[in-house]
Parts: structure tokens; C-alpha cells; sequence
């Protein structure tokens, strides 16, 4: 795909003239993302409709998010540039501000429009090119007064969507949902987003579709077990579920929220192209939203976005751009709403598949400053306070590396209206330009009821499902813009509203045709073996061969206690073993049973309405067969099973059953220095008799010298007790343990040698003095080759852990379960 440009504008100088300079800017650098900010009056949504014509004529697809109303000024595209044209559209406010009516104000615009454009060098044919560029589309998710579109309708399993894409795209939709009903849920704390989540990805993951109905009414009764290791009933009991159900069921039983389910389906594709590939422009319009409905929608799209971008191949030049304005609420700074998170995902990995994410924005303090920085091309206006300058400069500053921070900053200051500071990817030097003159008539804020006179003959709604009764304004425009489509769900054939409709019961199965080898009655089963049925929708049935349908297989369902016990160190340990056999043949071999992890419920004690049973080779009418099967079923598990634990043999010392290895092995280290502080303690005695007898003489020599003051003698020997006490003193204090005073033993050393000298330095000739301090010090050169090798030989000891596989002994199995379990195998 050959590069593209924009043209947005000219830059201006000082004065604020334009000097004739084009200001393009490459729709590869879009790729990283832009952010339009700019105070109300600062001409912000002139520069964004600017922005999406460009991109409409250089033929790339626009989703734009509308949450005022504005943008579906991109559909008020007058070529003739006649009075008429705008008539229709010119707001009568405005007109009765200016001092005329509505057609001679109508004739102002033309003509302003007429002129402002030919100052730019466009006129009415730039105006076709646009309006032949792209098909217009305005989505109105939740409402029929444009083109429905079809949010909750359909959870259609996703189709070759890799795991990342699949769990964001149902954290959206759960977190989404949930906001409708008024629950902020924390997708890792909220039992309702736990249970909603699991629900859909149960469902996505069997390649299930489902639509909101059936998932309300999986919450009551869940076709899953459990929630991580818990049982379902234990971390979301029955009567809280109920509960959430009915607040689900409130919303789908509301008249207003029928036009959820109502129009075109989400598909990212449709919603890019129109017939015969064209490129859209799609403006998702959700001014008639309340905060959470718009929450919703904007994460539901965004979600569906990120799996189909994911699926796409790479490219370095854009592909689509999707554009929010009025951002601040969807991506705050603090909070997480429902739609922070896939605009957070876009932003960071859109860039390789070539879809670009314009936000526009008021007030940059309140958007996130993550999804700031990792924008590329930036385009300020004026700014409403110092406050906005400081953190959009902030942000500016992480994404622009080289540029004058400072000097933006005073740039910015000093914009007029439709001003802004341009800055662009690798470009250090920003350019401060004016926005060309919008093909698009800027009326400001369109209404529902305009909206349905622009939507009145879209392709899509007139094939859309029959609208809901959601606003009259809307359903009457769309009456008169369609006859014969009504805007109301009723009865076709009385014209009186439908009511809501209960959620529907399962079909049930079609029966299966018996073959020879089949039987409409079960087969007989020895006295003493249960009898039960695998429901199919258990999470482990398909991995034995089970599908959904009224033939059944016979096959062997056991549950076995083991213990693993061993006497030497005295490890006990129990394990509960559960597998499936099947196929049954005469001579089942238990290493080819499925070990899966069964509850109760997943065993039916009744048979399914019109099940057929396939003729079994085993023999399961004999007790012999069932009796030979547990004693083979022991023997293999006997052969097999083995229990793994860590253990230190040197300390004796072994991992408790469910240890963390790193808490075992300081518990090793603990024991370890347990004992060599135990073996280091029978040194105390020895060395403190020791020390007595050799500081005794010291003094006595000192004393007989007699050659030293009164001071130096105490000098000298407070020196000679300090030496001893960097370590002696530490040991026999036993104030430390035996590896803190292995590890003083250099500095030690160091101090008992500096009193040496200074000791020589007193008095050189007091060689009886000298002797005895020489015998201190090899008192404590000896004490510290003991407490090293003590300290080496537990360290040694410690790192000596070695794995310990404790085996079954036959009296260590127990078969608590063996039953014949028919398996539903279509």
C-alpha cells in the first residue's frame, strides 16, 4: 500500500497569517496514534472532522465514537452549496442569535462555506470526490433513530481468535454488561464477572454461540462445576445467582432495552465496508446514552476491534482509524471503566496490524497519562488552564523526546481559534498551523431526529430486524422514511405488542434411529454397580468421546482413595484418583482409562427422553466382570502411581505434602544452622577457660614490666580485650548465631592485627607481653578454623535435598466408586 497524506492545513506566523505552507501529515504516522486536544471554542472538532475526510478520501475505513452528537456532521455534505441544502440543517437558534430566519441564515452558510472553501482551493467537486469516497453510516446502538446496531443479540462464538484476544474480548463484554446493571466488577475479584466469564468461555470454547437470554439463564442453573478449585454452590451459591439472574432478566424484560438485540450484527468487517468493499465511514452515535450504556458500547466495539485486528496481517501503513471524541470518561486517570482497557490494548499493539487510534479531548488531565505518552502525533489547541498545559507538556515530553518542552509550552499560550501545534513523529521541531475549511457543514450537534432523516434509506436498515419501540421521535422518522416497517415488536397478525418472551426451554434432542446393534432398553447391569448417565454438558465429557445426543455408550467411571504412606519418614499423604473407561470392551485394559475430575452431578441418575443404548461387548450383567476389573483397575494404579516429595537426609528432614519448594528448602537452611549453632555451642567452655588463663598472664606480664604508664597499660590492654571480643567476645557471649560470626571473621582479623602493632609501638622490648598477645591471637585463629568447618559442614548438609518417591502398597488403594456410566455419544 503506497503511502498517503493528509492535508489539514497551512502554518501560520506571529500574526496568525497563514503563509501559504501546507501542512500534511503521513497516514503511516496515525499508526502511532494522535491526540487532539483543544478547550471548547478552540476549534477541536473542526480539526477531528478534517482529520476523518482525509482519511474517507484516501480510502481508509473510519470508526468514529460519538458521544455529542458532532460528528455526524460528516454527512452534511452539500455540493451544490445552495441555500437549499442547508436549510434543512441550519440550527434555528443559531439563525435567531444572528437576527435572521431560517432561510436568509440558511443562505449565509452557503455562502460562507462557499467562500471559505474557495480560499482553500476546494469547491463542490472535493465535496463529491468525499461523498463518493466512502458509504456514511450512523450506527445507533440501543435506539432506531439511525441504523440499529446489534450489541447483545448474538454472542456468536468467536472463529479462530487466539486466547489473549478471546478472554479481552469477554472481559469487555462481562465488564460492560454488568455496568448496565449496576455492578462495578473487578474482573479478579467479582464473583459476577468470575461466573459471567467462565459462562462465555465455557461456551466459546466448545465453539458454542449463545445470546444474552441463554446466558441469563445459565446463571441460574451454570452448565460448569466449578469456579478454580472451588465448587460452584460453595463460591456462588445458588441464591446469590438467582439473584444476579433476575437483576439480568430485569434489563431484558425493559421495552427500552429491546433495541439492544435489534439491527445489523457487530462484525468489525460490515462495520468497515459497505456493498461491494467500499470503505465506511461508521460513526457510532451514543449522545442518547446514559454514561454506562455508552461504557458498553464503546468496550463492546472496541473489543470485537482487537480480535479482528489480531487476525489481520501486518503492515506499516493505516489500515483503519478509529476515532474517540471526548475520551476523558472512557480512559481516566484513576479507575478502570469498562472501556479503559481495549483502548489501553490499542494503543500499545495496534500499530503492527495498521489500525490508528485518534483521541480528542478537552481536559488532558483527565485522561490517562499512559495513553498519552503513547501517542505519536500530537495537534494542541488552546487550553483552558495552566493546569491542562502542565500535563499535556508532561505527556508530550515522554513521547516527543527532542522537543523544546518549554517552548511548546508558550507556543500553545499564545493560539488563537482553529490553531494548533502541530507535532509529528521524528519531527523535533513542531509547526504551529491553521485547519483548512471542513468539506462538512459544522452545524454543531445533530439530533435522533435528524439522525433518522440521514438514516432513512440506509441499505442496512431497511434489512435490519423490526425496530423496537425505543424513542418516538426516531420510530417516527424511520416510519415515514420506510413505509411498511413498523417501529414496534408486535404480533403480526393483531398488531398488539409482543410480550416479553420467557427463555426458551432446550429442544429436545431428535431421537436416535436404532440400529442392529441398538437397543431402546438398557442393557441389564450386574446387582451391587450403580447405573448412571454422563451428562454431556460436563466440563471433562467431551475428552472421553461424549457429544450431545440420545445414543450411549457403556463405559467404567471410578473414583479411588490413595494414600501414600511412608514409615521411614513418616510422610502421609492421600490423593482421590478419578478416570473413565471407554470404550467397554470384554477385557478392558485400566492404563487406557481418561483420568478426569468428576463430581456427582455430572453423574445423571435418570435416562434422557428417548435414549438408545449401543449393545455392549463387555459383560456387564456379570458381578465377575466388574470384580476383575477393580482388581485390575488397583494393580495398574499400584504399578503407576507414585507421590513425589522433596527431603534433606543429612538433617532428616521432609517436605509436608503440598510444600513450595522454597519454603521447604529454608526450612532446610533453618534446621541447618539450628544445628551448627548446637555443635558450636560445646566450644564455649573450652575456649572461655582459655581465654581466662591467657588474659591472667597478659596482665601479670604487664604488670612485672613495668615500663609503661598507668595509661598506657590500660590503653594497651583495652586493645588487647577488643581484639578478642571482635570474635572470642561474640562467641562466647553467644549473642550471634555460628554463620553471623563465621562472617566477622575477617574484620576481626583486621583489628586484632592494627592492636598488634600498636601494642609494638608502646613498647617493643615488653616481649612477654608480646608473647601473650601472640597466644590470644592464636586462640582466636584457632576458633575460627573450628566455627568455619562447623559453618561449611551444615551449609553442605543443607543443599543435600534430593527428591523422595513414595510408591503404593495394595492395602494404600481403595475403589470408593466403580459404576457403569452410559456415555451420550450422538
Amino acid at each position: 500500500m503506497s503511502a498517503r497524506t493528509f492535508g489539514i492545513g497551512e502554518t501560520v506566523d506571529g500574526d496568525h497569517k497563514r503563509t501559504g505552507e501546507a501542512v500534511t501529515v503521513a497516514s503511516a504516522d496515525f499508526t502511532t496514534h494522535g491526540v487532539i486536544v483543544g478547550m471548547t471554542g478552540s476549534g477541536k472538532t473542526g480539526l477531528g472532522i478534517v482529520l476523518m475526510e482525509e482519511a474517507l478520501l484516501a480510502g481508509i475505513p473510519l470508526i468514529a465514537f460519538d458521544p455529542k452528537g458532532d460528528l455526524g456532521n460528516l454527512l452534511l455534505t452539500f455540493p451544490k452549496l445552495d441555500a437549499p441544502s442547508f436549510e434543512p440543517w441550519v440550527d434555528p437558534s443559531a439563525a435567531q442569535q444572528a437576527g435572521q430566519d431560517v432561510p436568509t441564515f440558511a443562505a449565509t452558510q452557503a455562502d460562507a462555506w462557499t467562500k471559505g472553501l474557495a480560499d482553500w482551493g476546494l469547491g463542490p467537486d472535493r465535496i463529491q470526490a468525499l461523498r463518493d469516497a466512502a458509504e456514511f453510516t450512523i450506527f445507533t446502538p440501543g435506539s432506531t433513530s439511525g441504523v440499529p446496531l446489534n450489541i447483545v443479540g448474538s454472542l456468536a462464538a468467536p472463529k479462530g481468535v487466539d486466547p489473549e484476544s478471546l478472554n479481552d474480548e469477554i472481559e469487555g463484554f462481562v465488564s460492560g454488561l454488568l455496568g448496565l446493571i449496576g455492578i462495578q466488577a473487578d474482573p479478579l475479584s467479582s464473583r459476577e464477572h468470575i461466573l459471567l466469564s467462565n459462562l462465555l468461555a465455557n461456551a466459546w470454547g466448545n465453539g458454542q454461540d449463545l445470546d444474552l437470554a441463554t446466558l441469563v439463564a445459565q446463571v441460574a442453573q451454570p452448565p460448569i462445576r466449578k469456579l478454580g478449585v472451588f465448587e460452584l454452590d460453595q463460591f456462588f451459591p445458588p441464591k446469590d445467582r438467582t439473584q444476579l439472574a433476575m437483576q439480568l432478566n430485569g434489563l431484558l424484560a425493559s421495552p427500552s432495552f429491546s433495541a439492544w438485540g435489534q439491527g445489523v450484527p457487530l462484525d468489525i468487517d460490515h462495520v468497515l465496508q459497505g456493498e461491494g468493499g467500499k470503505p465506511r465511514a461508521a460513526i457510532v452515535s451514543t449522545a442518547h446514552l446514559s454514561d454506562d450504556e455508552r461504557q458498553f458500547v464503546t468496550s463492546m466495539i472496541l473489543g470485537k476491534l482487537i480480535t479482528w485486528m489480531r487476525r489481520q496481517s501486518g503492515t506499516s501503513d493505516l489500515r483503519a482509524l478509529v476515532y474517540m471524541d471526548e475520551v476523558a470518561g472512557y480512559a481516566p486517570p484513576n479507575g478502570a471503566p469498562p472501556a479503559k482497557k481495549p483502548i489501553l490494548t490499542l494503543l500499545k499493539q495496534a500499530r503492527a496490524f495498521g489500525v490508528g487510534l485518534v483521541l480528542a479531548t478537552q481536559n488532558p488531565v483527565d485522561v490517562d497519562y499512559k495513553a498519552l505518552s503513547n501517542a505519536g502525533t500530537w495537534m494542541v489547541g488552546r487550553l483552558q488552564t495552566e493546569q491542562d498545559r502542565s500535563r499535556l507538556l508532561d505527556g508530550m515530553s515522554s513521547a516527543a523526546g527532542g522537543v523544546d518542552v518549554k517552548a511548546v509550552g508558550d507556543t500553545i499560550a499564545g493560539l488563537g481559534k482553529r490553531e494548533f501545534v502541530l507535532r509529528s513523529p521524528g519531527a523535533n521541531q513542531p509547526k504551529v498551523f491553521t485547519t483548512r475549511w471542513a468539506l462538512s457543514y459544522l452545524r454543531g450537534p445533530i439530533t435522533r431526529d435528524q439522525i433518522a432523516s440521514l438514516m432513512a434509506n440506509a441499505p442496512e436498515k431497511a434489512a435490519s430486524a423490526s425496530p423496537a419501540a425505543s424513542d418516538a421521535p426516531a420510530a417516527a422518522a424511520a416510519e415515514t422514511a420506510q413505509p411498511g416497517v413498523s417501529a414496534d415488536a408486535s404480533d403480526p397478525a393483531t398488531g398488539a405488542a409482543a410480550p416479553a418472551s420467557p427463555v426458551p426451554p432446550p429442544a429436545p434432542a431428535a431421537p436416535a434411529t436404532i440400529g442392529a446393534e441398538d437397543s431402546p432398553v438398557a442393557p441389564q447391569c450386574a446387582d451391587g454397580v450403580a447405573v448412571h448417565w454422563i451428562d454431556s454438558a460436563a466440563a471433562w465429557a467431551p475428552t472421553v468421546g461424549a457429544t450431545a445426543g440420545t445414543r450411549y455408550e457403556a463405559a467404567a467411571v471410578a473414583r479411588v482413595n490413595l494414600v501414600f504412606d511412608d514409615t521411614k519418614t513418616k510422610v502421609r499423604t492421600t490423593q482421590e484418583w478419578e478416570a473413565v473407561l471407554h470404550p467397554l470392551g470384554p477385557a478392558p485394559n485400566p492404563a487406557d482409562a481418561t483420568v478426569v475430575d468428576y463430581d456427582d452431578r455430572d453423574l445423571l441418575d435418570q435416562a434422557p427422553a428417548g435414549a438408545v443404548y449401543r449393545l455392549p461387548d463387555a459383560p456387564i450383567d456379570k458381578k465377575t466382570f466388574w470384580s476383575k476389573l477393580q482388581k485390575d483397575l488397583v494393580a495398574q494404579l499400584v504399578a503407576t502411581q507414585q507421590a513425589h516429595v522433596l527431603q534433606c537426609a543429612s538433617l532428616k528432614v521432609v517436605a509436608a505434602p503440598g510444600e513450595a519448594e522454597e519454603a521447604f528448602r529454608a526450612r532446610v537452611a533453618q534446621a541447618a544452622s539450628d544445628a551448627a549453632d548446637k555443635e558450636a555451642a560445646a566450644l564455649r567452655t573450652k575456649y572461655e577457660a582459655k581465654l581466662t588463663t591467657e588474659h591472667k598472664q597478659l596482665v601479670a606480664a604487664q604488670e612485672a614490666a613495668g615500663v609503661a604508664e598507668a595509661s598506657a597499660k590500660s590503653q594497651r590492654t583495652s586493645a588487647v580485650l577488643s581484639a578478642a571480643g571482635s570474635l572470642l567476645g561474640s562467641f562466647l557471649g553467644g549473642r550471634r548465631n555460628t554463620g553471623t560470626i563465621v562472617r566477622s571473621i575477617g574484620r576481626a582479623a583486621s583489628r586484632s592485627t592494627s592492636t598488634g602493632a600498636a601494642g609494638r609501638r608502646v613498647e617493643a622490648a615488653e616481649t612477654k607481653v608480646e608473647s601473650e598477645q601472640a597466644d590470644i591471637e592464636r586462640l582466636e585463629a584457632e576458633l575460627s578454623s573450628e566455627l568455619a568447618a562447623i559453618d561449611a559442614k551444615w551449609k553442605a548438609a543443607a543443599d543435600d535435598i534430593t527428591p523422595l518417591d513414595i510408591a503404593l502398597e495394595r492395602a494404600d488403594v481403595t475403589v470408593t466408586e466403580l459404576v457403569l456410566g452410559w456415555l451420550p455419544v450422538g
